[in-house]
C-alpha cells in the first residue's frame, strides 16, 4: 500500500515509536514568537534547562503586539530578545525589521518541502503548503522542541480535499477554505492531516495554497499539506539555486514528497472551483458560511485587509484592484496591515498603498495585533468587522465584536460600501 506525504515524512523522521500509533519525530525547524515562547523560556529557566538543540534550526520573531503597547508585551518582547541573544540564534526578526511568523518565515527561505515544524501557535500548519508536515503545539511540546529538536505525533492519518475546476473571477482561495469548513465542520478533520490535491490546486500560486493550509485547524486539522511542484521549486529557488544543478533537479527530488497513486486516505472530499462563489461567515464559527449574496446589506463598522491568512502581496492587489479610483464609505473605518516588510515595500513599488491611502485606509506595519484582538484595530462591543483574517469566535477581534470573514476582494467592496456586498471582480 503507498504512502501519503504526512505519513512519508513522519517515516523519515521517525526516531522511535514509544506506543503504537505515536512517533518521536526528529524537527527541522521550531519557530518562535513573542506571545507563545517566553512561557515555555521562562519554565525551561526555572528548571535548570536554558539551552537549545540547535540555534540555526530556531527562528524567532516579534510579530503580534509590534511594536509593544504596553508593559506586559513589552516584557514579552524583552524576554524573547534577551534569550535569543543567550542561545546565539541568529534569524531573529525585531521591529522594524519583523513581520507575521506565518508569512516572513516562507519568505525568508526557511520552509522546505519534507520538513518538520513545530510552532506555540495554532496556524503553523501554514507551511504545509510547501509539503511540509507543520504543527502548532502547547508548551510542553514547544519546550521540548527547543531543548531536544523532537516532537511526539500520532501516526498521520489523512483526509483528501481534491479540487477540480476552474476558479471564477472574483472567487479566491479564501472562499474555497471555507466552503471546505462549512462542508466538514469545525471538527471534521480534528486529528488528521488535510491534504490539498487536484488540479485545481496545481493551478494556484504559493499565497494561495498558504490561505488554504493555514486554516486547514478551523476544520480541526493537525495540518493542511500540498504535494511540491513547479509552483513550489519557483517560490523556493532564490534559497535553493546552489544545492541543485538546475529547477528540473529540484522539482525531481522534491517528488519523493507527493502522496503515491495508491495511498490510503481516511476520507476523501470533492470540490468543483466552477460551482463556487463568494462567501463569508456569519455567527460565531468558521463553519457558519453563507454566500456574499446572502448577506448583502449586513453593515459593518471596520474592515481589515491583512494577517497570516490574508496579507500577502496577491491578497493587497485583489483589494487594490477594487479600491482603486474609490472612497470607503464614510460610516466605515478601514486598516490594511501589509503582512512583512518586502510585502510593504513592494505594495509600495506597485502603487498598492497609495491606492489604500487614497481610498481612506489606514496602512499599518506588520503584525498580527488586530487579527486576535490585541491591538492595531479592536472592535468595541457592538461593532462588526468584515475581515480577511482566520477565526471568528466570540470577542476574538474584541470582546462583544462580531467578525466576518471573507477574502481581501469581498473586504474591500464592503469597504466602498459601508456594508457586506459582492465585489465587482466577481462575474455572475
Amino acid at each position: 500500500m503507498g504512502k501519503t506525504i504526512a505519513r512519508k515524512i513522519f517515516d523519515a523522521h521517525c526516531i522511535s515509536e514509544p506506543e503504537p500509533g505515536a512517533g518521536i519525530l526528529r524537527l527541522d525547524r521550531v519557530f518562535c514568537h513573542e506571545i507563545t515562547t517566553p512561557i515555555a523560556i521562562n519554565d525551561l529557566v526555572a528548571r535548570g534547562k536554558d539551552r537549545v538543540f540547535d540555534p540555526e534550526k530556531i527562528k524567532a520573531v516579534i510579530d503580534h503586539v509590534s511594536p509593544a503597547k504596553d508593559s506586559k508585551t513589552s516584557i514579552q518582547g524583552k524576554t524573547l530578545r534577551d534569550w535569543v541573544r543567550r542561545q546565539g540564534i541568529r534569524d531573529f526578526f525585531d521591529i522594524g525589521r519583523n513581520g507575521v511568523c506565518h508569512a516572513i518565515f516562507p519568505e525568508k527561505g526557511f520552509v522546505r518541502p519534507g520538513f518538520t515544524i513545530i510552532m506555540g501557535d495554532s496556524h503553523t500548519c501554514t507551511h504545509g503548503a510547501f509539503g511540509a508536515f507543520a504543527a502548532g503545539v502547547g508548551t510542553t511540546d514547544l519546550e521540548v522542541g527547543i531543548l531536544k529538536g523532537v516532537f511526539t505525533v500520532k501516526v498521520p492519518k489523512t483526509i483528501r480535499i481534491q479540487v477540480q475546476g476552474v476558479m471564477p473571477e472574483g472567487v479566491f482561495a479564501k472562499d474555497l477554505i471555507l466552503e471546505i469548513i462549512r462542508t466538514l465542520t469545525v471538527n471534521g478533520a480534528t486529528g488528521y492531516v488535510m491534504e490539498f490535491a487536484g488540479p485545481g490546486i496545481d493551478a494556484m500560486d504559493m499565497d494561495s495554497r498558504m490561505t488554504l493550509c493555514n486554516m486547514a485547524v478551523e476544520a480541526g486539522a493537525t495540518c493542511g499539506i500540498c504535494a511540491p511542484d513547479k509552483v513550489t521549486v519557483d517560490y523556493l529557488w532564490p534559497f535553493i539555486q546552489n544545492e541543485y544543478e538546475s529547477k528540473e533537479a529540484a522539482l525531481a527530488d522534491f517528488a519523493k514528497w507527493q502522496s503515491d497513486p495508491d495511498a490510503l486516505y481516511d476520507r476523501t472530499y470533492t470540490f468543483d472551483l466552477s460551482t463556487l462563489e463568494p462567501v463569508a461567515t456569519v455567527g460565531y464559527k468558521p463553519d457558519q458560511v453563507k454566500t456574499v449574496r446572502e448577506l448583502e446589506g449586513t453593515k459593518v463598522d471596520q474592515v481589515y485587509i491583512g494577517s497570516c491568512t490574508n496579507g500577502r502581496i496577491g491578497d493587497l492587489r485583489a483589494a487594490a484592484a477594487v479600491l482603486k479610483g474609490h472612497v470607503i464609505d464614510p460610516s466605515v473605518r478601514a486598516i490594511v496591515s501589509p503582512a512583512t516588510p518586502a510585502i510593504y515595500s513592494q505594495a509600495l513599488d506597485e502603487g498598492l498603498i497609495k491606492i489604500f491611502m487614497d481610498a481612506g485606509f489606514c496602512v499599518t506595519n506588520p503584525t498580527c495585533g488586530a487579527c486576535l484582538g490585541m491591538s492595531n484595530g479592536i472592535l468595541a462591543p457592538g461593532e462588526v468587522c468584515a475581515s480577511t483574517t482566520n477565526r471568528n469566535f466570540n470577542g476574538r477581534m474584541g470582546k462583544g465584536g462580531m467578525v466576518h470573514l471573507m477574502s481581501p476582494a469581498t473586504a474591500a467592496a464592503t469597504a466602498l460600501a459601508g456594508h457586506i456586498t459582492n465585489s465587482p471582480l466577481w462575474k455572475k
